[in-house]
């Protein structure tokens, strides 16, 4: 039955040409699009050729040296951190509990989760402007109701991604075993789940950075140019009587570069991750 198995893998193995086109589609299909952003961001001149007439780094120095730009830039960063963080502080607890301690939750965690897909985001700005008009007016136009609001819309994807890596982390079973070595409950989560769950926190993480860095319609209906970011920056860059194209370009380079960027390091951070039931386990892995 094996030998069976093994020659039904070996058929639906590609060949090494086979194999060698398949990964060269994909990574035309992935990398033009970037590629041909970065040409624009480059380029002095684009009418009807395959490339650029020439070549430029006036778009470049134009856009960073932009204090306007700069300052949307760093302000998306830090709403995007910020997002993270205020998402794992309530996500991870709220995963574990519905998980172990009480997995009748499920059911409105899940439903929660699906909320935000459910609703447009516009519709969920006007309803977050009505409920804080009436509970907390004096938060109304600040980047804490952004703050909040994105963390409201991105909390399903670490959701999913956290609940994900406890199942597979199966830690129901190293919660109970922790336990019973007279583990506190915040002791369990810092140093039972949160190691066990990093993969899926980074995962999770990676996608809210991405929803709340690139969101527009919360911020333009919560904060507006009160609190400019870079998808603000972008629709400004587009109406202007001289659009900022190339810049816009340039923009849209930087922000895939940095999104890259930190996938790569959460990938490189998560490799040859093992499931680890107390801090003392680390030391028996090589036994």
């Amino acid at each position: 039955m094996s030998a069976h198995r093994a020659s039904a893998s070996r058929r639906l193995l590609l060949p090494p040409l086979g194999q060698l086109i398949l990964f060269g589609a994909l990574a035309i299909y992935l990398l033009l699009p970037v590629l041909a952003v970065l040409l624009y961001s480059l380029a002095t001149v684009w009418r009807a050729h395959i490339l650029p007439d020439g070549y430029t780094l006036k778009h470049w120095t134009n856009g960073l040296d932009d204090p306007r730009l700069v300052a949307a830039f760093l302000r998306s960063v830090g709403l995007g951190l910020a997002v993270v963080i205020v998402d794992i502080a309530f996500v991870v607890p709220a995963a574990y509990w519905a998980r172990v301690r009480n997995p009748r939750i499920r059911m409105l965690t899940e439903l929660a989760a699906a909320i935000p897909f459910a609703l447009p985001f516009i519709v969920i700005a006007f309803a977050i402007l009505q409920l804080v008009g009436k509970v907390a007016p004096h938060l109304l136009g600040t980047p804490w109701l952004l703050l909040f609001g994105h963390a409201a819309i991105a909390f399903p994807f670490l959701y999913w991604a956290v609940d994900g890596a406890m199942a597979a982390a199966d830690i129901a079973r190293l919660s109970e075993a922790a336990e019973t070595c007279g583990a506190a409950p915040l002791a369990i989560i810092r140093h039972v789940v949160l190691p066990n769950i990093t993969s899926g926190i980074a995962t999770g993480g990676i996608l809210v950075f991405a929803t709340s860095f690139g969101e527009f319609a919360l911020a333009q209906i919560l904060v507006g140019a009160r609190f400019e970011t870079v998808p603000l920056w972008s629709v400004d860059a587009l109406g202007a009587t001289q659009g900022k194209f190339n810049e816009l370009a340039v923009i849209t380079f930087v922000t895939f570069v940095v999104l890259f960027v930190i996938s790569a390091a959460a990938v490189y951070w998560n490799r040859a991750q093992t499931i680890r039931l107390l801090p003392g386990a680390r030391a028996m892995e090589g036994k």
